[in-house]
């Protein structure tokens, strides 16, 4: 569904692994959490609070807090606000409690 862009003075990132949920992923050293799981084709990313609805990445930015999860423990973390790194565990946000 997503599709990187390719610069010509852009230089490749090298590849890291993370986890999402019980998923093996992997991303280019840079990108953001949000882009790393869009660009996985994980679409969903939390659930809301009351109607258990599936979200996933907006804005991209910060502003929107529709792409919240779990990293490393630390719930309602932006995910398009941290870099991806290696050996990274996310996982989805449900509700108001994080991924437990």
């Amino acid at each position: 569904m997503f599709q990187r862009l390719s610069l010509p003075d852009m230089p490749r990132g090298s590849e890291v692994s993370f986890r999402f949920g019980e998923q093996e992923l992997q991303a280019r050293e840079g990108d953001s959490v949000a882009a790393a799981l869009l660009a996985s084709d994980v679409l969903a990313c939390r659930s809301t609070p009351v109607s258990g609805s599936p979200r996933a990445p907006y804005c991209m930015m910060g502003v929107c807090f529709e792409c919240l999860v779990e990293v490393d423990g630390v719930p309602n973390v932006q995910a398009c606000q941290v870099p991806v790194r290696d050996g990274m565990r996310i996982r989805p946000q449900h509700g108001t409690e994080g991924g437990r």
